[in-house]
């Protein structure tokens, strides 16, 4: 078992393991528990009641975060001709065609979100096996298949972040920043678990949000109360 250092044990003493909390406490205490001396990431994790083993239950989408992620985040472009130019109007950080996807193929991938026309695809397929394992695969389901590349852009910069769940029914997504507080980190959740709770599949059957945590890069993980979400939720 792997030590903890004597920074991580002083805060996590103030997470009581044994309770669940509401979504308020939770990023209050988050907040609290962040101790690095780096802005710490502040992550939401689900356990989901679906089998993502069965093509409708499987649960995908995207979300612009109200306050963004605060993250500078470098988009690849995968266009030619007059959409190549809308993308780099739009502040793209890399655009190309067959060259881009040959550098790709030598290990360029220095980008964090990658976006392709539809006539583009069967070129960008070449690397299903290079950006697939990395969650880079231009997809229509995450709005990374578009002709409205200039739209893409910006709401990727704006603090757009896609959600999927893996194979054990975890979903898995940043929402900010701890210098962010409470009250912003909190804006962003409630997007996010909208934006989830919207999207369950209706072969979905029993509870749907079975387990939600919130946890800082080096904090301990902090439980929330599922129904708490629901109730929140509801009050808009």
């Amino acid at each position: 078992m792997a030590r903890r250092g004597k920074r991580y044990l002083e805060v996590a003493q103030k997470v009581d393991r044994t309770r669940e909390y509401s979504p308020k406490e939770a990023m209050e205490l988050a907040v609290q528990t962040a101790r690095a001396r780096f802005d710490e990431t502040v992550e939401v994790a689900l356990k989901l009641g679906v089998d993502p083993r069965h093509a409708d239950q499987q649960v995908r989408g995207t979300v612009v975060l109200p306050e963004g992620t605060g993250k500078s985040v470098r988009v690849a472009v995968f266009a030619k001709g007059e959409k190549a130019r809308e993308a780099e109007q739009a502040g793209a950080d890399l655009v190309g065609a067959e060259e881009l996807v040959t550098a790709v193929q030598g290990g360029q991938i220095d980008f964090d979100v990658a976006i392709a026309t539809p006539d583009m695809m069967g070129l960008v397929g070449r690397l299903g096996r290079i950006l697939g394992p990395r969650g880079l695969m231009p997809n229509p389901k995450a709005g990374t298949v578009t002709n409205d590349v200039g739209k893409a852009i910006r709401e990727f910069k704006a603090g757009k972040v896609e959600f999927r769940t893996s194979k054990e029914a975890g979903v898995h997504v940043p929402i900010g920043k701890v210098s962010f507080g409470s009250e912003r980190l909190l804006r962003n959740f409630r997007a996010l678990l909208d934006a989830i709770v919207r999207a369950k599949p209706a072969a979905a059957k029993g509870q749907y949000l079975r387990r939600v945590a919130v946890s800082t890069t080096m904090g301990p993980g902090i439980r929330v109360e599922p129904q708490s979400v629901m109730e929140w939720l509801a009050e808009g």
